[in-house]
């Protein structure tokens, strides 16, 4: 039997690639997106994912949307929580509506989806977790305090529930990766894009799909002795 993933984020950039190739291999998808319709039933319609609209830094709309998949598709053994949003400025220049949006959004999604899924999974006594961090989670990043804090929080988030799933077959791991070539960072000024490429040893931008196999191998069913790690995928910048 098909088991179950939802990929928050999952119909953009590397939630979309994400989505595409546990599709690919035999998942059945539910790809959650935030406001984007017109892009979400396209990407529908294109790869017959099914796609659900909700805010994963909303608790009551997760529990409701992941009782829906389950009807729909059946019980989620796989969450992968990759969606995420910047709200960038300088600490002196931020804005408290700044800091809450993207703790909410980053970490508190995080939360969100596994609380609404984890009892299912004890029950089962399988489970796969994988959330998407940040090299800026790790090393930090100008203008991003918030951004950088929520994801290096995903990082000890991974650690703990790690520890708390183990005994109960469900794995829980994080993916750092670096700087991916999604219209996020094609939106970035040419000479800071070079500045950025620059500083990556393999020469390039990352590849969606390049992280997209980085969670298909946390989730399969042989990865039951990987829990509580951090897969960083970013061309060698950041060595952590």
């Amino acid at each position: 039997m098909s088991r179950v993933a939802i990929v928050t984020g999952g119909t953009r950039g590397i939630g979309a690639a994400i989505s595409k190739l546990l599709h690919q291999s035999g998942y059945k998808v539910a790809a959650n997106y935030a406001g984007n319709t017109e892009r979400a039933k396209a990407f529908e319609a294109e790869t017959g994912i099914k796609t659900y609209q909700f805010d994963v830094a909303n608790y009551e709309e997760c529990a409701k949307n992941v009782k829906q998949i389950e009807r729909d598709l059946g019980p989620v053994d796989v969450i992968v929580n990759n969606a995420g949003i910047t709200r960038d400025g300088t600490m002196h220049k931020m804005s408290p509506e700044q800091w809450q949006t993207v703790i909410d959004t980053n970490v508190g999604g995080c939360f969100n989806m596994c609380r609404a899924a984890i009892d299912g999974m004890r029950e089962r006594g399988f489970g796969r977790i994988v959330n998407i961090g940040s090299i800026n989670g790790q090393a930090g990043q100008y203008g991003q305090v918030n951004y950088a804090a929520a994801k290096s929080a995903i990082h000890g988030f991974t650690k703990a529930l790690a520890q708390e799933g183990a005994a109960r077959g469900i794995t829980v791991n994080a993916i750092a990766p670096g700087y991916i070539d999604t219209d996020m960072v094609s939106a970035v000024p040419a000479n800071v894009l070079e500045k950025i490429v620059a500083k990556i040893p393999v020469g390039r931008l990352g590849r969606a799909e390049e992280i997209a196999r980085g969670v298909l191998f946390l989730v399969a069913d042989e990865g039951g002795f990987i829990t509580g790690s951090t897969l960083s995928i970013n061309g060698g910048q950041h060595m952590y």
